[in-house]
């Protein structure tokens, strides 16, 4: 992932461009972050330049301002795009794209291990609207050509799967997609640019909740989704004819929150393969789903694609159900019960997967989901041994 850095014509490490990115201070007083506009009206010095507005670099709060621009432009860094839409939640990320590329008579193909509100949004404003959607197996993405339609106009991927982390080989997705002319649009939550980026293995359109790992401390709300040049156009139009984009102290905190990214993205990755090594090697432990663990199913697709793994995980409680699971995550002290994930605190909840139409939810037990957060491991440990003696009655 090493570039050129823009400052001083040398190859730099991703830390290196976090911490610099393409801010340049010297443009503002030698300040190191960029401000923050609170912004809605910009003034013209005469009609000749109002008429001519479009040409403006700014020219209404909604369209964007110069704090906008340094997270997009730090966001096309990372991900390798042509262009940058900021929006005011990961899931508005999901909805706009489908929103932009599909309408009334069309189809399309979604991973059926998608986050569960994304699949909501599939099962009822997509079903208004006239779009017909099949939802297929992450196991069988490699036979994604047999699903196909003449109307199918988009593929919405997910990788690792919301909650059970299966894996898809990408590449070999977005080529067959190309070629039917349909557009893949994927769900990088979980690796972030930093490991695994899109675009380079074919997608189209790369989605992120930056509410996770570019924030970092579960105190703002943002999406966005990074573009190729040939999809950026109309993803920014819709954008601006529905009239929706972040707020700037949300866009702030996010700019914030990526000069460490990439440090706290390691302490996130060593300390969750240590929770998940030892919860491997405990008998209640029926599975452990990571997909960095040599024992996952799709671990030889991880390594071969991604370069690290963040802190989210989910294990199987051998024989339990969900009175046990409850019991388990009641009796956590660290770990909090709440939604979300990528902050700076561990948290804990039961996963429901009910939902799958055609995935099947793994057996033998109820599924808990793991984040791991930058508290220290044996503490964190300790904590789930006694979620576990309450488990088992204790």
């Amino acid at each position: 992932m090493d570039r050129k850095s823009p400052k001083n014509g040398q190859s730099t490490g991703i830390n290196t461009r976090l911490a610099h990115g393409p801010y340049d201070p010297a443009g503002q007083f030698g300040f190191v972050n960029p401000p923050v506009f609170h912004a809605s009206t910009v003034l013209f010095a005469d009609t000749a330049t109002l008429k001519s507005r479009s040409r403006a670099p700014y020219s209404y709060g909604l369209s964007g301002t110069p704090t906008t621009r340094a997270l997009e432009d730090a966001l096309n860094e990372l991900e390798g795009s042509a262009g940058t839409i900021l929006l005011p939640s990961g899931l508005a990320a999901v909805t706009f794209p489908l929103l932009a590329f599909l309408g009334s008579g069309d189809h399309c193909l979604v991973v059926d291990s998608v986050y569960p509100p994304t699949r909501r949004f599939c099962d009822t404003v997509l079903k208004r609207m006239g779009v017909e959607v099949t939802y297929f197996d992450p196991a069988e993405a490699g036979a994604i050509a047999g699903i196909l339609k003449p109307n199918s106009r988009a593929i919405l991927l997910e990788a690792p799967g919301s909650n059970t982390f299966e894996m898809i080989d990408v590449a070999a997705l977005t080529t067959v997609a190309r070629a039917a002319g349909v557009v893949t649009m994927m769900d990088n939550t979980w690796a972030t640019p930093l490991f695994f980026r899109p675009l380079d293995h074919g997608v189209d359109l790369s989605i992120h909740a930056l509410t996770k790992y570019p924030g970092g401390h579960s105190d703002m709300m943002l999406g966005s989704v990074s573009a190729t040049a040939e999809t950026y156009g109309r993803l920014r139009e819709t954008q601006m004819m529905i009239g929706v984009n972040a707020a700037p102290d949300d866009t702030y905190l996010c700019l914030r929150g990526l000069k460490t990214m990439g440090v706290r993205l390691a302490r996130h990755e060593a300390s969750a393969l240590e929770v998940a090594n030892w919860l491997e090697s405990r008998e209640d432990v029926l599975h452990v789903l990571h997909p960095a663990l040599p024992s996952f199913e799709g671990h030889e697709l991880w390594k071969r694609q991604f370069s690290g793994a963040s802190g989210l995980f989910s294990f199987v409680l051998r024989d339990g159900d969900a009175a046990g699971a409850a019991r388990f995550l009641d009796a956590l002290r660290l770990f909090g019960l709440g939604f979300s994930w990528g902050g700076h605190e561990s948290l804990a909840v039961p996963v429901d997967l009910s939902d799958r139409v055609v995935a099947k939810a793994p057996s033998g037990g109820a599924v808990i989901r793991l984040q791991i957060g930058l508290e220290d491991v044996p503490d964190l440990v300790a904590d789930l041994e006694r979620g576990f003696a309450a488990y088992h009655g204790g």
